[in-house]
């Protein structure tokens, strides 16, 4: 609701949004330093240097600097899960939502660093964050290739298994070991899944559903 001509807006009200956005601000920054350069040897003196703020700002976010690197590290992981669901809105069809599910999985983890991807995997807590994202992202690609062989676009296949396979790449991916082992950058491991999963599952011209 809109205020009314000539309402005055109380100043705690305003110091708390103000304080809000600062916030804000602090995080999307920590986040685009942990995803350039990691933040396993950052120290909350180094942070708070890098970002020219003081340590009792940093507080204002998190207890200590792990807690702070999981609030971090699932403020980047809630951003990115938004992106790829605007991606996925913008199309129509199984076939389309899943390659714009990889394809926006892929562009959100280009800026991400392989010092990034080691400090979160190194790490118990985040690590358990990405692999709730990870199995959160399998189980909406399931969701999509049901829909996708009740249209008839996808072979009849065994959907449980399939995703399952898909949820393990993922963890894969973003674990680092896919990079390791085949050279791929993570977004470049996401684009091959896509062509990947797309090719394999497609239905021709005349096949049975």
């Amino acid at each position: 609701m809109s205020p009314r001509a000539g309402t005055v807006t109380e100043p705690g009200a305003s110091r708390r949004s103000s304080a809000d956005a600062r916030r804000a601000d602090l995080l999307d920054r920590l986040r685009d330093l942990f995803l350039a350069e990691g933040f396993a040897h950052f120290t909350l003196d180094d942070l708070a240097a890098r970002l020219r703020c003081s340590k009792s700002t940093l507080y204002t976010l998190a207890g200590s600097k792990e807690q702070l690197a999981v609030r971090v590290v699932g403020h980047y992981f809630k951003g990115a899960t938004a992106t790829v669901e605007r991606r996925v809105r913008s199309v129509d069809g199984a076939r389309d939502k899943v390659g714009a599910y990889l394809d926006g999985a892929a562009a959100a983890l280009r800026p991400a660093s392989r010092a990034f991807i080691e400090d979160m995997a190194a790490n118990t807590a985040t690590r358990a964050t990405y692999e709730a994202n990870a199995r959160a992202a399998a189980g909406q690609i399931r969701a999509y290739l049901d829909e996708g062989v009740r249209e008839g676009v996808f072979r009849a296949v065994h959907v449980g298994l399939v995703a399952e396979m898909i949820g393990m790449t993922i963890t894969g991916i973003q674990r680092g070991d896919v990079g390791e082992r085949t050279g791929l950058t993570d977004a470049e491991a996401f684009a091959e899944l896509s062509r990947f999963l797309l090719g394999g599952l497609s239905r021709g011209p005349g096949e049975p559903t």
